[in-house]
């Protein structure tokens, strides 16, 4: 980076941390190789605890994950990224069949579960690491998420909300959490779920890149 940029950030560490192959509520691996059918998407929204359990009880979501993605720091720990220095947000990794759950669903849970429009914070979680995001995994799907971002602009602005800040780019690398966080929500029943939305609704019939 120019600048020595990359000095503002930690260097992480070569080697991934230790977590889980397999789903605790559905036993599917949460770990390439998928299936040939399966397809991926990263959504950040805030605390992943509660978004990734929304996903997961989607019908046609072959598996979930939550890890650290968009930032600099190679394998960070939960510790680093909440410091603020090694660029992530907290992700979920959705794994899914689109022949039985189009991507245009997953868009429209995603938009109408978080505010998108509060930079660097959901609620009363407030941090770099709890922006809103769509990561993709192919130019198809970046086209989407970038008509889907454009459709729920307008329907926010006309319920007097300001810009969406949600960042969206194709996926550069997408590190596991810790094995505590996998699935969380489902380990911890009665644990935090900082996930709430704007209560407007958005078309999934509208998102398309036609």
């Amino acid at each position: 980076m120019a600048n020595n940029a990359a000095d503002k950030f930690l260097s992480g560490r070569a080697l991934p941390l230790d977590t889980p192959e397999h789903h605790f509520v559905t036993g599917q691996r949460i770990k390439t190789p998928f299936p040939e059918n399966i397809e991926r998407i990263l959504f950040a929204m805030g605390c992943f605890w509660g978004a990734e359990r929304l996903f997961w009880e989607l019908n046609g979501v072959f598996s979930t994950a939550v890890g650290y993605s968009g930032g600099v720091s190679a394998n960070p720990t939960y510790e680093e990224v909440c410091s603020g220095l090694t660029g992530h947000a907290e992700a979920v990794l959705v794994a899914f069949d689109s022949e039985r759950i189009a991507h245009e669903r997953l868009l429209k849970l995603f938009w109408e579960s978080h505010d998108p429009t509060q930079g660097m914070r959901q609620g009363a979680d407030v941090g770099t690491q709890y922006r809103s995001a769509i990561y993709a995994f192919d130019e198809e799907t970046l086209e989407m998420a970038f008509n889907s971002r454009g459709i729920y602009q307008t329907l926010l602005k006309k319920a007097g909300y300001g810009d969406i800040t949600t960042e969206i780019a194709l996926t550069t690398e997408f590190y596991y959490a810790e094995d505590y966080h996998q699935q969380y929500l489902a380990k911890n029943p009665n644990g935090y779920c900082g996930i709430g939305g704007t209560g407007v609704t958005c078309s999934s019939g509208a998102i398309s890149p036609n």
